[in-house]
């Protein structure tokens, strides 16, 4: 039970829940496009094999971060300690390693089977960084919370290494693109662009909310000598900075629209439906500034981060909203 406490799996699952999300992108398109579609033989398998080795990774990097963090959650959150109290800390570090060459080896036949070298790069890659942010980046101004926000995002990467090399698509020319639903799936999925949009908000939320965690953490950090964002610059600061990131996600949003835009003669208000969960997102993005703003204690942080989590989740969502449109 302290187990499954310390791996996280509610994050684990969300994890899963966007490469699978990544995944709908194809088969939605196919649906609404009737573009041929196909998937190389064991596909299935090898996706289930990469989902089940990135959650893997992500499960020993919450040990790890653990094991580094003990003195600090002693102070930050001590109900939630569970390294030392519960597990002890030579078993922490042997599950650690045992996830990972798992992990890895998964990786090795992956990248044998397809013939690249891509997939035991970024899995040997994201290992390395989480070890590494957990025992220096983290308390470090900055740099912790971009390395955890990029491999965020690098899980869409890891996504799209995945699709080139296990899917081909044929793409009909009669596409009707007058209606704003068959427009906006066939042009963000065209050329791998929901790959580039997902990767987006799941950096610019993350990121935040690694500086919101960085703020509610203060004591804890300068007990361990860390020389975080907050602890550096302070709070009101802090807050700032993570307003400003949300902030970019519907500049992002609406430039890429626009970007996207080509011939589509369609109303905004066809486009935000076809948008409904980005658009909820944003906006629940946009009561996590309000809340910041105006956030005194640990609990008016505490609910940003909710807010950022439940639109994080909005984002994952969006394949399945316009599967259940079609």
């Amino acid at each position: 039970m302290y187990f499954i406490r310390l791996i996280r799996p509610i994050n684990l699952l969300i994890i899963a829940l966007t490469m699978v999300s990544a995944r709908y992108f194809l088969i939605v398109y196919e649906k609404f496009s009737a573009a041929d579609l196909s998937f190389k033989e064991g596909e299935s398998i090898d996706f289930f094999l990469l989902v089940f080795s990135t959650v893997l990774i992500a499960a020993a990097g919450n040990i790890i971060n653990d094991y580094f963090d003990v003195k600090a959650d002693r102070i930050n959150k001590p109900e939630k300690l569970i390294v030392t109290k519960y597990i002890k800390r030579r078993w922490a570090i042997i599950s650690h390693w045992m996830l990972n060459v798992v992990a890895f080896s998964i990786a090795i036949y992956l990248s044998s089977r397809n013939d690249t070298f891509w997939y035991v790069f970024i899995h040997l890659l994201t290992i390395n960084l989480l070890w590494f942010y957990s025992a220096y980046f983290k308390r470090k101004p900055i740099i912790g919370n971009f390395v955890i926000a990029g491999l965020t995002a690098l899980v869409m990467i890891l996504c799209g290494v995945h699709f080139y090399y296990h899917s081909d698509i044929h793409i009909p020319t009669n596409i009707d693109t007058t209606n704003a639903l068959n427009f906006w799936i066939h042009k963000i999925v065209q050329n791998g662009n929901f790959i580039v949009l997902m990767g987006f908000f799941a950096f610019a939320n993350n990121f935040s909310r690694e500086i919101i965690k960085d703020i509610e953490d203060i004591e804890g950090d300068k007990v361990l000598g860390a020389k975080t964002f907050p602890i550096i610059y302070g709070k009101r600061k802090s807050k700032w900075l993570a307003i400003l990131t949300l902030m970019f996600s519907p500049i992002f949003f609406f430039a890429f629209m626009q970007y996207q835009l080509g011939t589509f003669n369609g109303s905004i208000i066809e486009t935000l439906k076809v948008f409904l969960p980005i658009v909820l997102a944003l906006i629940l993005n946009f009561i996590s500034i309000l809340n910041l703003i105006k956030a005194q204690n640990k609990s008016a942080l505490k609910r940003s981060d909710l807010f950022l989590k439940i639109a994080m989740l909005l984002g994952i969502l969006q394949p399945f909203y316009w599967l259940a449109c079609i």
